[in-house]
């Protein structure tokens, strides 16, 4: 969860934040480039540590509160926080792949959600979905509009789509933390929460599921699955409110 009060970036700041997501969406684009069957998560896992070691940056989540990976891998019905092992990815298989990185003192965190060669059409419908219910987030974030318009953007596209909104998992401020204020729900009611100001920056990650959104935590105390087993989808940005347009750091 968030800690502390939401903490206003300086330019100088932003600039580092922006390097952190570049190498995030290097690294996400790397690993989306090698899913595919027979690859196992943690092959993965160690092309992403690999990579952001060598631009410099130091994995986010390997050794968060003890995480012990680089990225998390979430398959199918996991929604977030999947371990890497030695599991091979399957055709058919969605994977939600998490990644930050740590650089100069600020972190970046992003996510994407791909399918392992060919996949059924709901399951890309899913992901699709996911996408636009983060773009729509993501035009909310202006100064001057509230948290929960970013929020009830996202609901807004998911729930018509007829997927369900994750409830116990939400998105967070970011920057020297990786988890900073405020939190970032995928649903609420606009016009309500924080007002929004320039230097104000988001990691904003919608989480939808097939079916019901209630979810539960498997014993290895990390990897969150929905209860009814049905598939999720994670999809995630890191971005900067300015004075104009929302600036995503984390785009490709």
């Amino acid at each position: 969860m968030a800690r502390g009060q939401p903490i206003v970036k300086t330019r100088q700041e932003i600039a580092i934040m922006r390097e952190a997501g570049r190498i995030v969406a290097e690294t996400l684009a790397l690993l989306t480039a090698q899913v595919r069957p027979g690859v196992t998560t943690a092959q993965l896992d160690a092309l992403a540590y690999d990579h952001i070691r060598a631009r410099g940056a130091v994995p986010s989540f390997k050794g968060y509160n003890g995480f012990p990976a680089s990225i998390c891998a979430s398959i199918n019905e996991e929604i977030v926080h999947g371990i890497p092992g030695d599991r091979v990815l399957a055709e058919g298989d969605i994977i939600s792949l998490d990644c930050g990185a740590f650089y100069r003192g600020y972190h970046g965190d992003a996510a994407t959600t791909v399918g392992v060669g060919a996949i059924a059409p709901a399951a890309q419908k899913m992901i699709d979905v996911g996408w636009e219910s983060l773009d729509a987030g993501i035009r909310e974030a202006r100064p001057g509009h509230r948290l929960e318009d970013v929020s009830a953007a996202i609901q807004d596209v998911l729930e018509r789509n007829g997927y369900g909104v994750v409830r116990d998992l939400v998105g967070h401020g970011i920057g020297r933390h990786m988890h900073e204020s405020p939190n970032v729900p995928n649903f609420g009611t606009r016009g309500q929460g924080l007002r929004l100001v320039p230097g104000l920056v988001l990691a904003i990650e919608p989480m939808l599921t097939q079916g019901s959104y209630e979810s539960r935590m498997l014993d290895d105390q990390w990897t969150v699955v929905t209860k009814d087993h049905g598939r999720a989808v994670h999809v995630e940005h890191t971005v900067a409110i300015t004075d104009g347009d929302p600036e995503i750091l984390t785009r490709p």
